[in-house]
C-alpha cells in the first residue's frame, strides 16, 4: 500500500470515530444543563420556603395564626425545607469551608435577634468579621437562581441571557 492510501484510511477511521463519539458529548452537556436547572429550581423552592417561614412567624407574632395551628404549620415547612436542602446536597455538594462559614453566619444572626437571646449564647463577632463571612457566602453562591421565565415559568440562572426551555430573551 502506498503512504497516501494509509493516510486516507486513517482519516476516514478518525472521522467515523468522531461521528460516533459526538452524541456522547452532547448527552454529557445536556445532563450538566439539566442538573444546573434542577439545582436552580431547588434553590428557588428553598427561598420560597424560607419566605413562607418568615411570614408564618410574623403572622404568629401579630396574632393572625392560632397558637394551636402554628407548631404544625412550622413543622411542615421546616420538614419541606430540610427535604429541599437534602436534595441540594445530593446534587451539588458544598465544601466544608462554606458550611462552616454558613454556620458561623447563622449563629451570629441568631445571637443578634431579640427573640433568640435566651436560646443562643452571645457570640463575640465584630461587624468586620460578619461582613467577611457574608462576602465569602456570596462568592460561594454566584450561580444563584434569577427566578423564572416570564413566558414559560421554568427556572433560569443569573447567567442566562435566554430561557433554556422556550428561548425567550431575558
Amino acid at each position: 500500500m502506498e503512504l497516501g492510501s494509509i493516510f486516507l484510511v486513517l482519516a476516514v477511521v478518525l472521522l467515523i470515530g468522531v461521528y460516533i463519539y459526538a452524541p456522547f458529548t452532547k448527552l454529557a452537556r445536556h445532563a450538566r444543563t439539566n442538573e444546573s436547572l434542577e439545582v436552580s429550581a431547588l434553590k428557588a423552592e428553598r427561598d420560597r420556603v424560607i419566605n413562607s417561614l418568615q411570614e408564618l412567624d410574623f403572622d404568629f407574632k401579630l396574632g393572625k395564626i392560632p397558637s394551636g395551628e402554628y407548631p404544625d404549620q412550622r413543622t411542615s415547612l421546616m420538614q419541606k425545607g430540610a427535604d429541599i436542602l437534602r436534595q441540594l446536597d445530593e446534587l451539588a455538594p458544598v465544601s466544608t469551608s462554606v458550611i462552616l462559614a454558613e454556620t458561623r453566619i447563622e449563629k451570629a444572626a441568631a445571637a443578634g435577634r431579640a427573640d433568640s437571646a435566651s436560646n443562643a449564647p452571645a457570640l463575640d463577632i465584630s461587624d468586620d468579621d460578619l461582613e467577611s463571612m457574608i462576602v465569602a457566602r456570596r462568592k460561594a453562591h454566584k450561580s444563584k437562581s434569577a427566578g423564572f421565565c416570564p413566558k414559560c415559568g421554568k427556572p433560569v440562572l443569573v447567567t442566562d441571557k435566554f430561557c433554556p426551555s422556550c428561548g425567550k430573551s431575558l
